[in-house]
């Protein structure tokens, strides 16, 4: 492979909704009554980010480096999972040009904490604000995500591997 050429990768998560739950995307906590039920924090918009970067570096995927066997894991913030995710790119030669991610949620509403998530991300992988970009949609009531039993997202990731010299 050239060395210049981009890698993509893909990451999805879903997470059932439930009480006594704190709800975290993007590494925001946001007020709600329900909440991911998870082994972590249950963030689907991270964990989504975590497996489209590991997918575009061919480095597996978030359960095989962060199983929820792992008494470890539990309750983790998901920043956290990013930024081992973020330290196995460069430990491999691998370098952030992009992501992209759509969160599917019916309820609550988002737009208002989507630049702190954004923030949250950039800093966590040592990225620009600009290479991170975050979307969230409804399921026009259908289906699981529309009827407020859980959320879902979907994330590409664009890499590029660095050249050795």
């Amino acid at each position: 492979m050239n060395p210049g050429t981009p890698r993509v990768g893909i990451g999805y998560d879903v997470h059932r909704l439930a009480s006594r739950r704190k709800l975290t995307l993007g590494g925001v906590r946001i007020p709600y009554r329900l909440g991911l039920l998870g082994h972590s924090d249950a963030d689907v918009l991270i964990h989504s980010m975590c497996d489209a970067l590991l997918g575009a570096a061919s480095l597996g995927d978030i359960g095989k480096h962060f199983p929820d066997t792992n008494r470890r894991y539990k309750n983790i913030s998901s920043l956290a999972l990013l930024d081992r995710v973020g330290k196995l790119l460069r430990d491999n030669d691998f370098e952030i040009v992009h992501l992209d991610s759509t969160l599917i949620l019916q309820r609550p509403k988002i737009q208002q904490y989507v630049p702190r998530m954004r923030q949250n991300v950039a800093r966590v992988l040592g990225i620009r604000k600009n290479q991170v970009s975050i979307k969230a949609t409804t399921n026009e009531g259908l289906g699981f995500a529309g009827r407020g039993e859980g959320g879902a997202a979907l994330a590409v990731a664009t890499i590029l591997p660095l050249h050795k010299r």
